[in-house]
């Protein structure tokens, strides 16, 4: 084994980094069921063991109708609207948050304010923002098909919040919502229900704008103890439940809906027929929530609270993502573009990693000076194989030559190149955010394939500066295809995270080239102090 690792050549190693790299990075991105910290599959110390079950609620949702009233038509009567300039709420007859817009210009789409919720003809189950549901079958179907009245039908927000309540009679038992609206998109919601009716509170599912597979779309409950759980679309399973939740959040790429606390609630996820989450909160007697629906924009969140930031979700890689884009983010303020932001990020990373790229680029410049000694090698020893083994180390040794010298580096960087891919592809900070004539949004891909075409150029650039010691032909031609590769394979990726690979290359390339004029540098020394040794030589003897 370890004679065949030795024997790899520069590219070999290269092309194995490459490969590993695509390997981690398109599967795992792909097939990636983030679980930070914890599993979805709950351990019993996390499940409330007298949680009630929901399962009865949320098979009655379905409950026929009256007769010449279809509940779908019945359901989307909108008994208020809230106005802020950012958003627009619409509330319906059964006191749920049923319709959100966002107005602002980088979230609209074709010109027009952009819908978070498109509605579920195939799952009429999926509860809305604020929707209550009861544990008691009878009091559920009652709820589900009595009107709630509003105190007010239209508020608009400026600089304060403003409130509404919300009131829906049963038989003997009285449901109030009194809901405060601030023009951030958060809420507060107090809830009033007497005792001993055992009720659940849902933020709603997620919001149905980004259905890119390479995203996490699902559920995200922040626990007690800080631990966060996953649970994505197609794998909720029964009914899970939390103590003392912190956050409740239901997710897409860059939109949330979620409601929280920090003393702590206690949540039950559901899994509907497609398997996807259900999250609720369960509620006896008043329950005071706070909430927030809209873009997971990290300092918006953060002015909120700085508990809400652990809803941009970056995977297992969170714990290094997440200060790389904080970095990203002072880096915005002190140049005012997310562009340039991002070359900036790229400049500190190649800097921080120089001197794994020095070593690595170095020892591969070793090993290709010794290439046509390493084939004499191969020749000569072609039967014997200990022997190949044993003169291959004498020559490494001599020339201080690493075989592995040029692949670690490479391998070390991926982690590194893979956080920042899930930096700038989840950044909803780069919507709308433009970068020179032609990239107008940063959070979607190049227009005119510009960056992609460039990228593919200066990685094919970056081929012809590397030392190269091929010596199976195959190897050779696919790794001159790697630039049209990857070319092809980001023409969709968003611009922002191109323009990252593309300047990423020109930096490597300047480090190319310094290093390549230092080793001849260095070689040019090394010969003339070859030859003034030799002349002494020559002088004593004489």
């Amino acid at each position: 084994m370890f004679n065949k690792i030795n024997e790899l050549s520069s590219q070999t190693r290269i092309i194995i980094a490459v490969v590993l790299a695509l390997a981690f990075f398109v599967p795992y991105s792909y097939f990636y069921q983030p679980q930070t910290q914890e599993s979805a599959v709950v351990s019993n110390a996390k499940v409330a063991p007298d949680a009630p079950s929901i399962q009865d609620s949320v098979a009655t949702a379905n409950v026929t109708a009256p007769v010449n009233v279809p509940m779908e038509a019945k359901d989307s009567t909108i008994i208020a609207t809230i106005e802020a300039e950012g958003f627009s709420y619409q509330i319906d007859r059964l006191g749920r948050i049923a319709r959100v817009e966002l107005k602002e210009d980088k979230y609209q789409k074709d010109s027009a304010p952009l819908s978070l919720f498109q509605e579920d003809v195939v799952n009429q189950s999926n509860p809305k923002i604020l929707e209550i549901r009861f544990s008691d079958a009878i009091l559920n179907n009652q709820a589900l098909n009595s009107p709630y009245t509003t105190s007010v039908s239209h508020l608009k927000l400026n600089d304060a919040p403003q409130s509404l309540t919300l009131t829906q009679e049963l038989n003997g038992v009285i449901v109030q919502k009194i809901l405060t609206f601030y023009p951030n998109g958060y809420y507060k919601a107090a809830i009033q229900i007497p005792q001993d009716h055992i009720y659940f509170v849902s933020p709603g599912m997620r919001p149905s704008v980004e259905n890119d597979a390479f995203v996490f779309k699902g559920v995200i409950v922040k626990e007690a103890d800080d631990t966060i759980t996953t649970i994505e679309d197609g794998d909720a399973k029964g009914q899970v439940n939390f103590a003392n939740a912190k956050i409740l959040a239901a997710v897409d790429r860059y939109y949330t809906t979620l409601l929280f606390n920090q003393a702590g609630l206690s949540a039950t996820v559901l899994g509907n027929a497609n398997e996807d989450p259900m999250p609720f909160i369960i509620g006896n007697g008043e329950l005071v929530l706070e909430g927030y629906i809209g873009p997971k924009n990290n300092r918006l969140l953060e002015s909120i609270n700085p508990l809400l930031t652990d809803v941009v979700e970056y995977g297992v890689i969170t714990f290094f993502a997440k200060p790389l884009f904080l970095l990203l983010e002072k880096l915005y303020d002190f140049c005012g573009n997310w562009g340039w932001a991002i070359i900036l990020l790229t400049l500190i990373v190649r800097i921080v990693l120089y001197p794994l790229t020095y070593k690595g680029m170095v020892s591969m410049q070793k090993l290709k000076e010794i290439a046509p000694k390493m084939k004499e090698l191969q020749q000569k020893y072609k039967g014997d194989p200990q022997k190949l083994q044993m003169h291959m180390m004498e020559l490494y040794k001599k020339h201080g030559a690493n075989p592995m010298g040029g692949c670690l580096p490479l391998l070390l960087q991926i982690p590194v190149f893979f956080a920042i891919y899930r930096v700038l592809f989840n950044a909803i900070e780069l919507k709308g955010a433009d970068w020179l004539l032609w990239i107008t949004d940063l959070s979607v891909m190049d227009p005119y394939f510009v960056l992609p075409i460039l990228m593919g150029a200066t990685m094919y650039l970056q081929q012809h500066l590397t030392p190269t010691a091929f010596n199976d032909p195959i190897q050779e031609k696919i790794f001159k295809f790697l630039p049209l590769i990857f070319t092809i394979f980001f023409v969709t990726f968003p611009s922002g995270l191109v323009l990252y690979w593309f300047v990423n290359n020109v930096f490597s390339i300047l480090q190319q080239l310094l290093i390549n004029k230092s080793l001849e540098r260095k070689k040019v020394r090394e010969i003339a102090e070859h030859k003034h040794k030799k002349r002494d030589d020559e002088k004593d003897r004489s």
